[in-house]
């Protein structure tokens, strides 16, 4: 853990030393500036339960909970039943299109306290159909891009509060046109590493909880459609967050959420091109041959000083969110969450709302979104999630043979 930390400063400490050479001549970022940091199969970096997307897609330091493989494994082995699986479905992009959907499949087995918890998930997310055509004039044929990832991860506590946990990942991404010889499917393998705190803190109204949790995402090889020509970067995204729950009295509980994200991958435009000339934009940009040419590692490295306005830019790629989270009698929940990313990064700024259901065998959960532009494709969008306690499926089942027996014993008397 410490050694996470020293690094992530190191890192902080080399953008800012490095921010005066690799500062624009002009010094401010123009209005109309655009350098969004661009990578390979995009559904890695969706968010797919609809708890986190009730608190702006917030997961790596909330309650650990059946969806933790994606944000924050290492909360599995601070789960108290032993298990369980969930489903989840979003339609995306709904305000553009009406065929692209994410649908996920989890669950994860807690062995014992010392042993650990295993955990595994299936993802499968669909573009829709498309319509590649050689020319205008062209009747064109339908294709549906698709990308599938497959992962197992194991966590175990490594003291009384903290657990750290690993993932590792094999993605298959197929974009290409089934008649085109050039392109084909793209296989990467990636991997996560992750840490969670949940520290209990006695009150006179009760239990409450300081959590921190921290996840390094995708951390893997590259992938390529046509046999290495070129070579696309994974969402390799680091992932920060803080919460702290509050009792209020024995049924009433809320959480307060803050989490920060940025991806630690290179961006075209940047200084680190071979003709850089911090007063010319048309230098800013980086060939192809020159990016296929930088190691997952090197990526890793430059993307924290490699922004052509220096420090300011850096620090706007990272994206932050807030949200909270109320809960009665952990039964009804019902979320807000606000996210932010940065004008010429992407400009994604929305609110989300968000609900719950939970019975001891099963959890139900709905999320809204609502962006702050109405071109923003990610408006409307929602989410689905229906998760399933293994303990709490068994309990219902006793009882149902229980009341079987004695509905018997009633009969035959």
């Amino acid at each position: 853990m410490k050694k996470i930390f020293l690094t992530i400063i190191a890192l902080a400490m080399v953008t800012a030393a490095m921010a005066d050479k690799g500062k624009a001549a002009s010094g401010d970022i123009p209005e109309d500036y655009n350098n969004p940091t661009l990578t390979a199969v995009p559904g890695l970096a969706i968010g797919p339960d609809a708890a986190a997307g009730g608190l702006a897609d917030m997961g790596v330091a909330t309650m650990a909970d059946i969806n933790s493989q994606f944000w924050n494994s290492s909360k599995y082995a601070q789960m108290k039943s032993q298990g369980g699986f969930t489903f989840n479905y979003s339609p995306w992009l709904s305000n553009l299109v009406k065929d692209v959907h994410l649908l996920t499949v989890a669950g994860y087995y807690n062995i014992s306290r010392m042993a650990g918890a295993v955990s595994a998930s299936l993802r499968y997310f669909s573009m829709g159909d498309v319509t590649v055509r050689e020319s205008l004039d062209d009747i064109g044929y339908s294709v549906t891009p698709n990308e599938v990832t497959f992962d197992v991860g194991y966590s175990r506590m490594l003291s009384d509060h903290f657990s750290m946990g690993v993932v590792l990942r094999l993605v298959y991404s197929d974009l290409s046109a089934k008649n085109d010889e050039n392109y084909k499917a793209g296989y990467a393998f990636a991997s996560d590493i992750n840490g969670y705190l949940n520290l209990p803190i006695d009150t006179k109204r009760g239990t409450d909880y300081f959590r921190f949790g921290f996840n390094i995402q995708n951390l893997g090889t590259k992938i390529s459609y046509d046999d290495n020509n070129t070579k696309n970067f994974l969402p390799l995204t680091l992932r920060l967050g803080f919460a702290y729950q509050l009792a209020i009295n024995k049924y009433h509980r809320i959480s307060f959420h803050a989490e920060t994200y940025r991806l630690m991958v290179p961006s075209k435009y940047s200084r680190y091109t071979n003709n850089y000339d911090p007063d010319d934009q048309s230098t800013w940009a980086m060939n192809q041959d020159q990016y296929n040419d930088i190691s997952v590692m090197q990526g890793l490295a430059r993307s924290w000083a490699d922004a052509p306005y220096g420090f300011k830019e850096e620090m706007a790629e990272f994206n932050f969110g807030l949200g909270t989270e109320y809960s009665y009698n952990e039964q009804f929940f019902a979320r807000f969450g606000y996210n932010n990313e940065a004008k010429y990064k992407g400009n994604r700024k929305y609110f989300t709302f968000g609900a719950g259901f939970q019975l001891s065998g099963f959890k139900l959960d709905v999320s809204y979104c609502c962006a702050l532009s109405q071109n923003n494709p990610l408006n409307n969008t929602l989410k689905f999630s229906l998760g399933f306690d293994v303990e709490g499926l068994k309990q219902l089942a006793d009882r149902g043979s229980e009341k079987k027996a004695i509905q018997e014993a009633d009969d035959a008397w």
